[in-house]
């Protein structure tokens, strides 16, 4: 069963001031992903490097990019359809195409030993959200269920989303673009 559309909602200012509804419907953006058919992005909003409180244009209507702008925030809903068993024995060998497909080829880090064949990580502070059904969080080490109302505060880990349970989950994801300590920064390059 898919899941219902979102509603969005944007404010802004009139000539005097004062604050208005500039739009309210549908997203203007949902794609699904061609690597992985079912996986859908929503796409809600976009802040660039410095926001703006403006009434410029919809930054949510470009093409879909997994990071953040530089600086800057994202904020989207992602459908992720269960694993099949073809998923997670032939995944990993598309992995590159879908990460390109998104705008970051570079975040995929699958290799031959990975847990998980979506294992990823940006240079951001993520806030993921279950929002209806259930995820596995993938770590390097270690693995975490999420169910309705679940958030993880993902701090450029190394990570996946497993989904195990049989139906589709959407999240809910906040992206911060951010910076790796210095310590972590040399420890991920030493990998």
């Amino acid at each position: 069963m898919p899941f219902p559309p979102i509603h969005r909602v944007v404010t802004g200012h009139d000539a005097a001031g004062r604050a208005v509804i500039v739009s309210s419907g549908p997203l203007p953006v949902v794609r699904e992903l061609e690597a992985i058919p079912g996986t859908v992005f929503h796409e809600v909003w976009n802040t660039p490097a410095q926001p703006l409180a403006d009434n410029g244009p919809d930054p949510a209507t470009g093409a879909i990019v997994l990071p953040p702008p530089p600086g800057g925030t994202r904020i989207r809903f992602v459908d992720i359809p269960p694993d099949s068993a073809e998923f997670l024995a032939q995944g990993a060998d598309r992995m590159g195409a879908a990460f390109r497909e998104i705008g970051d080829a570079a975040a995929s880090t699958v290799a031959a030993d990975s847990p998980h064949p979506l294992m990823h990580r940006t240079e951001s502070i993520d806030y993921g959200i279950v929002i209806d059904g259930e995820m596995t969080l993938v770590l390097d080490q270690g693995e975490a269920v999420l169910k309705p109302g679940s958030v993880v505060i993902q701090r450029g880990t190394n990570h996946a989303w497993a989904n195990r349970s049989g139906r589709p989950c959407r999240m809910l994801f906040v992206l911060i673009d951010a910076a790796y300590a210095p310590e972590i920064a040399a420890a991920l390059d030493s990998q």
